[in-house]
């Protein structure tokens, strides 16, 4: 388990190129928080336990917090750019990791691509406000263009973008909470969305299902492992911060919203509303003025832009990792000779998503209630798979390396329960599959059907694999030698 798998350093990512500020904003950007806040926790309200989707935050956050405490346990041991593929890979074997770099690929490509149909629609209504008329996805395609270029050059520059858009979308956010503090709100600030009665009403479920998908992206820490500066330390950091800045944050914020519209006003408020989406942007008016909502509009643009440059960077990674490790064609494997990118998996996830977008407009489906929703609880569902099997796959290799001496805790009691948990929200996600997607029928079944069908196909790659280079099956996930 000590070996580590030879490379060439010409076919390498950029190492210490990305701080633990660097990697902190990539994974939060991916996260979208101005996204989440405006568009995920006014319909997890609508759709879940109203008020008390605060409180339900503050429970994600420290479930999240909990699973972060074996996945960063395993990160020093484990500094591979396949993140989940690679715990699965060292803790399961390579057949469960095969399954797992699959499942990534779907997942990752489906976030992405999902929100491309939300940055469509949202940059078409943005520009129409200023007398441009143009089709969704216009904006979509000329998006994908940008990313396409940011992906291909070096990652730290695609960093230095996402930070000032990340902290751009707080700024407007926080000047927004401060105002409704300041104010006491609708009616004095309360504490009643933290209380149980509040968070166990409604829909709980649906409502948890929501957090969740509002931190997808904060698990990307360790994708970014053979770039990172000092990994076994910036990696960690990065992963606890991420979490800690995402839940409070959001937490926070929920609980602003119904003190602002009145803890017992909110959901007839959200019901009267014919987009619950613009549910942020009235509490903004009313507030702090007109001018914080205009800006809060275009921020809301650009947190979409922040967040699908953030998984082209994620999936271009897996992809790259998989060709490099031979799972996919060897010639996907490689880096830019100049930025040290993964400019092939790059130029392949955006005429992906230049082909799905494409589809999706020839045969006109909505870009919000199809592409995007459709999709992105697709993804939801693929990264919630990948941390039940990171959980798994941290008790399994502390148990097989007990040299490695990390805290029980750490290595088999927490990742044990959060695996648990993770089941259980899995089997929650599938049964509302329908509710949460909008996708009836056929598709109800068949949109989560992709996740089996993507570990098949891992699975039937890594099995070739390992039947035509078994020293190659054997390195699945191992780090990169220096």
């Amino acid at each position: 388990m000590t070996a580590v798998l030879e490379q060439a350093p010409a076919n390498r990512l950029r190492k210490n190129s990305l701080g633990v500020g660097a990697i902190t904003f990539m994974v939060i950007s991916a996260a979208a928080p101005l996204t989440a806040v405006a568009g995920g926790t006014p319909l997890g309200m609508l759709m879940g336990n109203g008020a008390g989707f605060a409180g339900t935050y503050l429970i994600v956050t420290v479930l999240l917090l909990l699973f972060a405490v074996g996945y960063v346990a395993m990160s020093r041991h484990v500094g591979n750019a396949g993140a989940f593929y690679a715990y699965a890979a060292r803790g399961l074997g390579g057949l469960a990791g095969g399954a797992t770099a699959l499942i990534a690929i779907l997942s990752y490509n489906a976030m992405q691509i999902g929100v491309m149909g939300l940055l469509g629609a949202a940059t078409a209504g943005l520009f129409a406000g200023w007398g441009i008329n143009l089709p969704w996805w216009v904006w979509s395609f000329i998006a994908i263009a940008l990313v396409a270029v940011l992906g291909y050059r070096q990652v730290d520059l695609s960093a230095k973008i996402l930070t000032v858009l990340v902290l751009c979308e707080y700024a407007v956010v926080l000047i927004l909470d401060i105002a409704i503090l300041k104010t006491g709100g609708d009616s004095g600030l309360s504490a009643a969305p933290f209380s149980w009665s509040q968070i166990t009403s409604g829909a709980p479920a649906i409502a948890i299902l929501f957090c969740f998908a509002a931190f997808i992206g904060f698990e990307a820490t360790t994708i970014y492992a053979e770039e990172a500066r000092d990994p076994k330390v910036t990696i960690p950091r990065a992963t606890y911060i991420s979490v800690v800045l995402i839940g409070v944050f959001y937490m926070v914020t929920a609980w602003l919203m119904a003190v602002g519209a009145g803890v017992d006003k909110l959901l007839p408020a959200l019901q009267g509303l014919q987009d619950p989406t613009t549910f942020l942007f009235g509490l903004s008016d009313r507030y702090a003025g007109t001018m914080l909502s205009q800006a809060m509009s275009i921020l809301f643009v650009s947190s979409l832009f922040a967040g699908v440059l953030a998984f082209h960077n994620a999936v271009a990674r897996y992809i790259y990792v998989s060709g490099r490790e031979k799972l996919l064609p060897q010639s996907i494997g490689v880096t830019h000779s100049a930025h040290q990118s993964p400019h092939v998996a790059s130029v392949i996830q955006s005429v992906l998503a230049a082909v799905v977008v494409g589809l999706f407009a020839v045969l006109g489906l909505d870009p919000v209630l199809a592409l995007f929703s459709w999709l992105t609880n697709v993804a939801t569902l693929g990264v919630i798979v990948m941390m039940a099997v990171a959980s798994l796959a941290v008790v399994m290799y502390f148990r097989a390396n007990p040299s490695a001496q990390e805290n029980a805790v750490k290595t088999t009691i927490l990742p044990g329960l959060t695996f648990l948990a993770f089941v259980i929200i899995i089997y929650l996600i599938v049964i509302n599959f329908g509710s949460l997607s909008g996708a009836g029928g056929f598709l109800g079944v068949f949109l989560p059907g992709l996740v089996l069908i993507a570990a098949v196909v891992g699975l039937l790659l890594a099995g070739a694999l390992k039947s035509r280079d078994p020293v190659a099956f054997e390195s699945l996930g191992l780090p990169l030698k220096d």
